[in-house]
């Protein structure tokens, strides 16, 4: 952006060094800051670039070239945007909301220091035979061994490690701690289970069938056993193998109430899961883009319920000591044999609202990506930890006064007409 604002002649060298060759054919490349996002395209002609249905500025060329750029500045932080380019009456290229505009609070701000990321780590289960999970544990800067910390486990975290790979997860984490926005907290990054190559037993021969019959490697195969699985198998994995160890190597709080589970997709599904089966254990959830689908319905490994079960459970069972934060986008997926993510997750929020639990429902306009989560990941989390006190257990989660008195969702057909 300051080679574009000065008009460098470094301008092309950087374009062509920083985005791949293929994405700019395709118009798909951005980079953000706060308000400020760069733009750049191959064309062969001047486009004009669309943000949220707004035509931006003139986008111009380095002399010489058919690449085009502009910078253009996104009012709304904290959230998704869509753009793509027009050229000769033709739309091309672009994101369809799914570029995020991240805050203030998920970039380093003054004062907050990074913590310590562990090396990986590998947990050899015993529940769940053959199987290795990695994971990861981030200190922040100020932990102190001997004063317990609260806990938040991050399911499929190998995800979010990556600071300067587009994820703002650690940073987020570094700056509300340092303004006590959150407690002091080990943050634990666990990744799905890997099937050991060399392992024979029943179950392992299950999960390989299960993995051919479904077209997918072992370990995707692995991954869908343990977090797309209605049951308390992997919740209790989480607390009595996951949790065991890192006690035995961290000073943790070992009150429930000190305690997050974060996850998407599956990942999402499996947070829900280990909250709704130990809620004593993970009564804080945090679940975007999740697969409340039939997935694992009636399957081998999850027995008669799926996770499409969960807003009718939510009706129907004794309530839960919970509280939960659930995102999904319009854009999000549906599927011939599984159905509508973004519909269940509807049915989940109303369930939750009719039965009057501690829950905010965030539905934007995204896809199945993590971008919207991240986004808001700020407000999220001190939503989640909000009113937390290191010197009460336990606490009653009561629906906010201002989300009872609101009515419950309702659904607006925007891609079909309307007779």
């Amino acid at each position: 952006m300051q080679l574009a604002g000065s008009h460098s002649p470094l301008l092309r060298q950087a374009i062509e060094e920083t985005y791949p060759a293929k994405a700019l054919e395709l118009g798909r490349v951005w980079s953000g800051y706060l308000h400020d996002f760069f733009f750049a395209v191959r064309a062969s002609g001047q486009p004009t670039i669309i943000v949220d249905d707004q035509p931006g500025p003139a986008m111009q060329s380095p002399p010489g070239t058919d690449l085009w750029y502009a910078v253009v500045r996104i009012e709304r932080l904290g959230a998704l945007h869509d753009f793509h380019y027009r050229l000769e009456g033709r739309d091309f290229g672009g994101s369809s909301y799914n570029m995020a505009a991240f805050a203030d609070l998920s970039y380093p701000i003054r004062g907050s220091v990074q913590g310590q990321l562990s090396a990986e780590q590998t947990l050899v289960s015993r529940s769940y035979e053959g199987v290795k999970n990695n994971y990861w544990i981030y200190s922040p800067a100020g932990y102190d061994p001997k004063t317990p910390a609260a806990l938040m486990v991050f399911l499929d975290g190998g995800d979010f490690l990556a600071r300067q790979g587009g994820s703002r997860i650690l940073d987020v984490i570094d700056n509300l701690i340092y303004l006590k926005k959150l407690p002091m907290m080990l943050v634990v990054f666990l990744d799905p289970g890997r099937v050991d190559e060399t392992a024979k037993s029943p179950a392992i021969d299950g999960v390989r069938d299960y993995a051919q019959s479904t077209h997918r490697t072992p370990d995707q195969a692995m991954r869908s056993v343990q977090e797309d699985a209605v049951t308390d198998a992997y919740p209790r994995f989480l607390r009595d193998e996951l949790l065991t160890e890192i006690a035995g190597r961290y000073n943790l709080r070992r009150d429930g109430y000190s305690h997050a589970v974060v996850g998407l997709s599956s990942g999402g599904l499996a947070a829900f899961n280990a909250a709704w089966q130990l809620p004593d254990e993970f009564p804080r959830v945090l679940c975007g883009i999740s697969s409340f689908t039939s997935i694992q319905w009636k399957t081998r490994f999850a027995g008669s319920e799926g996770g499409q079960d969960y807003p009718d459970k939510v009706l129907q069972e004794p309530h839960r000591n919970i509280r939960v934060w659930l995102q999904d986008g319009a854009g999000d997926l549906e599927s011939e044999q599984y159905g509508s993510w973004p519909l269940n997750s509807l049915r989940l929020a109303n369930a939750l609202k009719l039965k009057s639990y501690d829950f905010h429902f965030s539905f934007g306009k995204g896809g199945h990506g993590a971008e919207q989560v991240e986004a808001q990941f700020p407000e999220e989390m001190t939503w989640l930890w909000r009113d937390y006190g290191p010197s009460r257990t336990p606490q009653l989660f009561e629906i906010d006064a201002a989300e009872k008195s609101k009515p419950p969702f309702r659904v607006a057909i925007t891609n079909r007409d309307v007779q």
